[in-house]
């Protein structure tokens, strides 16, 4: 079942399965939920998409740092599953790469392929990020880029642009030198030529020179995009297991990445019970049945005896890593990343919202109302409930408004929260954590007017659509919560789920009138 109300506000690769756990199609996008939410509301999907989104049964995920590891994941992926639906992409070309070629005067390159010889950095999505920092390189440090070496200077040469080892201007010691300066910013240690260069863009706005000022300035982009080099997929011979977990309340959260030669190819979850010496004796269990890899990353050093079972299980010499630095490092922080993502969103957000409103207790249950009409008939109201970050559909609940004519929102809020509340207290029913009405301060002086009438002490807030702010009692401002931020988006996807269930309460009687 796909449950699109847990899915995280974040960038990543999105996965369609069918019958069987079968891939149909894999996407990346910039923020999951949004993405993966307009395959369902759109009516006017082609028909290669509609079949696709019918055929579909399950939804798999892949949190990513940024939408550049996104899109290289999906790359990845596609060429590895080659789903049904990503027909037109399973041929796709690899992202080109940057190559030092293996000769005494190396030359900069743009490789298609990183194998042969040589030293290939990237992969780089943008091509025109690649040709800024391609041409930087060779302007900067004057690296060639013929295919051979001429007897005779070329243009570059002749303006200066290149070091002319063709014509013996330089020794291959000095060149070997800039090859080192230019490899360093390949790798990312950057710092130094970046100071460099903003000191010049500084002198260059003083004279006011702006327009050569801007040309440094997007040499600057170029390279601070290479931190952000694809850490997802490396050049890599063997194969990597990246492990970590989080235990919480006696539960043990793990996740597990597979990795063929730098390439990500499964994940998996785990959940059991926390107990003593558990993370090695889930490599035990989990290692007698699976292949080892030539490489495992932890987050923690393991002891020898596990160290040895897993050499002895995989029949040579494996690598146990704990990463403190590196692209190792980013990767482990990736897996923790989607740990967080999957089984702690829902904590982490409840966290917020009580810190933002100032509440004694998490607000684990959220009951959301709406109402919805059109031109003040058939006015009806809805209640959804959340419950650590997910919809408890079951509770869902939806209402008919008796006492109120024509458009009234706050009077039908009133009535429905105080219909539901009282019917709770009643029947000796536990109540909400924490109420909140679509609207703004009329809807919230309604809904407080309610609770207090029947004697029900619950929180109680108010969201308004245009700016998503937030109003509490006892303030004639909103809240100074952004918009942004988890525990305000978590209250979005309430209001919003609310809104979704009480239109189509509001269209089904519309309906059901018309065909009387």
């Amino acid at each position: 079942m796909i449950e699109i109300a847990t899915l995280p506000h974040a960038p990543g690769c999105y996965l369609f399965r069918g019958s069987g756990g079968t891939i149909l199609y894999i996407g990346k996008a910039k923020d999951l939920k949004k993405r993966v939410s307009s395959y369902f509301r759109k009516r006017d999907l082609d028909p290669k998409t509609r079949l696709m989104v019918e055929a579909a049964e399950d939804l798999d995920y892949i949190v990513t740092k940024n939408e550049v590891e996104a899109l290289i994941l999906e790359n990845s992926l596609i060429k590895k599953h080659q789903p049904r639906y990503n027909i037109d992409l399973k041929d796709a070309k690899a992202y080109a790469y940057l190559q030092l070629t293996d000769e005494p005067f190396p030359a900069i390159r743009i490789a298609r392929n990183p194998s042969g010889k040589g030293t290939f950095f990237g992969p780089f999505v943008s091509a025109a990020e690649r040709e800024y920092i391609r041409d930087l390189l060779k302007r900067t440090f004057r690296l060639r880029t013929c295919k051979k070496l001429q007897k005779r200077g070329c243009l570059r040469y002749h303006i200066h642009t290149c070091s002319a080892p063709c014509r013996g201007e330089i020794s291959s010691g000095e060149y070997a030198a800039l090859v080192r300066n230019a490899t360093l910013v390949l790798r990312g240690r950057t710092a130094e030529l970046l100071l460099h260069l903003k000191q010049e863009m500084a002198a260059r706005s003083q004279k006011e020179d702006f327009e050569g000022a801007l040309v440094i300035r997007d040499q600057i982009r170029a390279l601070e995009h290479l931190s952000d080099r694809q850490d997802i997929t490396r050049r890599k011979e063997g194969d990597e297991d990246i492990i970590s977990y989080r235990a919480y309340q006696g539960t043990v959260h793990l996740m597990l990445f597979n990795v063929y030669r730098g390439t990500l190819g499964n994940k998996s979850e785990f959940s059991f019970e926390e107990h003593p010496d558990f993370f090695e004796e889930f490599l035990v269990q989990y290692y007698s049945d699976n292949p080892v890899p030539s490489e495992i990353i932890l987050p923690e050093p393991i002891s020898e005896p596990v160290v040895e079972f897993l050499t002895l299980a995989r029949g040579k010499r494996m690598t146990v890593t704990v990463p403190k630095i590196g692209a190792k490092k980013r990767l482990l922080d990736l897996v923790e990343k989607n740990i967080e993502t999957v089984f702690y969103a829902g904590e982490v957000r409840v966290m917020e919202i009580q810190e933002a409103l100032g509440l004694d207790s998490p607000p684990e249950v959220i009951e959301c109302f709406d109402i919805s009409h059109l031109s003040g008939s058939s006015v009806v109201g809805s209640m959804v409930r959340f419950r650590n970050g997910k919809p408890e559909k079951k509770e869902y609940r939806r209402f008919r408004i008796r006492t109120v004519e024509g458009i009234d929102d706050p009077k039908a809020i009133g009535e429905v929260i105080s219909r539901r509340y009282s019917r709770l207290l009643k029947e000796g029913e536990l109540l909400p954590d924490l109420v909140m009405v679509d609207g703004g301060k009329s809807q919230l002086s309604s809904a407080l007017a309610a609770l207090k009438e029947i004697g029900a002490g619950i929180p109680v807030i108010a969201l308004a659509k245009r700016e998503e702010e937030v109003y509490v009692p006892g303030r004639t401002t909103p809240l100074p919560l952004s918009r942004k931020e988890q525990g305000s988006l978590y209250l979005q996807e309430i209001r919003d789920e609310a809104h979704r269930f009480a239109i189509a309460y509001h269209h089904l009687l519309r309906t059901k009138e018309l065909v009387r």
